[in-house]
């Protein structure tokens, strides 16, 4: 009954994606043009900002003197620190902001500009995602450039989240491409600024799995450990221990003051040790459901994927050099795992500050669009998670209230029906019956 009701979800899905009807085609074209518009305009308002409102002094200065220590030859990451303390980010970031005090001489304003490019860049990215997935209408693509708080993360805070998520959408872009190798890579440079971007990691370990052959698993993920070492060499070779104690720190502390999600839970609960257990447990156990419910249901769930990916192979080669079939991931597919997977992290994590907005606010409207809530529902709780972005200082009731809706968000995903992971090719005469039983066979 649960394969039947399979074939029926899938040939669905098979005739969404092998029509091209004429609507769509011009709903298409209609998000490429407004899509441009919007980076047209989202670039005149940026200029706006940057000339009429004022910096916010946060985290500027203290990066301009780990940068100074850098430069000035300390490889000692526990000697290198700015005026908000010790530098705990991994070397990636220290090249990137040694690049932009050379182009910005070390001043406030051209590295507002060089911010401001940055922001379009990633509007530019994260646009084209949403084009290639069309799961949004071509007007919401508008609620990309509506958030008060990113653009001030970007532009008058120039934090270095900012980096590290247009790498990423940079490192998905190249994935729907089916880049994979030179997409762990960029993977990798994000995580060298930031290591939020881990969050990304389970979603991207699973895709990978889905789409390559374990060799090629193995390659990607050394490639990307590739890059670490590289970049880290300097410290790994004089201070190996201080760099990685400091750079790749996982349990750290932050300031109850600061926190937007979690300000409502006393301050002895939010430091303690078991709070972060009991949120990594479930961060953990949400992900492994959403794997085998959501991410892995048309292939029968974890163990149906894992039987039906590996139960061919008859020796050692055979299993690590064995490609999937299929293969072909969907951009819709790899962006909802990706994005969900992060949404997961987001909504577990113990403390967000006001600058890890930016870690998922581009995936909203596409999450959003995810559920079957009606769209004056998914605009309100949009309109509602911004607002709770933008009370400061965040309060116990606006904490709890974004709380509230990120988990109406992940419930309405959860609701949802799984979309047709793979691309079946436009005009294909198969039916979805017999490409279930092509690539899944019935035990």
């Amino acid at each position: 009954m649960a394969r039947a009701e399979k074939i029926r979800s899938g040939s669905t899905a098979l005739a969404t994606a092998s029509t091209e009807t004429p609507g769509r085609s011009t709903d298409h074209r209609r998000a490429l043009y407004f899509a441009a518009f919007l980076v047209l305009a989202d670039a005149a308002l940026v200029a706006l900002i940057v000339a009429f409102v004022p910096y916010t002094k946060i985290d500027w200065d203290a990066y301009m003197s780990q940068v100074d220590a850098f430069l000035e030859g300390e490889r000692d990451y526990t000697k290198i620190e700015g005026d908000t303390g010790p530098l705990v980010y991994p070397a990636g970031f220290l090249y990137v902001y040694s690049a932009v005090k050379f182009l910005t001489g070390g001043r406030v304003f051209p590295a507002q500009i060089l911010f401001g490019v940055l922001y379009i860049v990633n509007l530019s990215l994260t646009l084209l995602l949403y084009v290639k997935t069309e799961v949004l209408p071509w007007w919401a693509l508008g609620l990309l450039c509506l958030s008060k708080r990113v653009h001030s993360i970007f532009v008058l805070r120039l934090f270095n989240d900012c980096f590290a998520m247009t790498l990423l959408h940079a490192a998905m872009v190249l994935i729907i491409y089916r880049k994979w190798y030179l997409g762990l890579v960029v993977f990798s440079g994000a995580v060298s600024i930031k290591m939020n971007v881990l969050l990304f990691a389970p979603s991207l370990l699973l895709l990978m799995v889905k789409a390559m052959s374990i060799k090629g698993v193995f390659f990607a993920l050394l490639g990307a450990a590739v890059v670490q070492v590289l970049l880290g060499m300097p410290f790994l070779l004089s201070h190996p221990v201080e760099y990685i104690s400091r750079a790749f720190n996982l349990g750290r502390v932050f300031i109850h003051f600061w926190s937007v999600n979690f300000k409502f839970v006393p301050e002895k609960v939010f430091v303690s040790k078991e709070l972060a257990i009991a949120l990594l447990i479930l961060h953990l156990t949400t992900l492994m459901i959403f794997a085998h419910y959501k991410w892995l249901k048309h292939e029968g769930g974890l163990f149906g994927f894992l039987h039906s990916r590996f139960k061919n192979a008859k020796s050692i080669k055979q299993l690590v050099s064995s490609q999937p079939r299929p293969s072909s991931l969907s951009a819709e597919h790899i962006v909802t795992v990706m994005f969900v997977g992060n949404f997961i992290g987001v909504v577990c994590a113990r403390s967000l500050h006001y600058q890890f907005y930016s870690w998922y606010f581009y995936s909203l409207p596409f999450l959003l669009w995810k559920t079957r809530y009606q769209t004056p529902l998914r605009i309100i709780l949009f309109l509602v998670v911004e607002c709770c972005w933008n009370v400061y200082p965040s309060t116990a009731y606006s904490s709890l209230l974004l709380l509230f809706v990120h988990l109406c968000i992940l419930f309405g995903i959860w609701f949802s029906p799984a979309e047709y992971p793979y691309i079946i090719s436009k005009g294909t005469k198969r039916t979805y019956q017999e490409v279930a039983k092509l690539d899944f066979p019935a035990k």
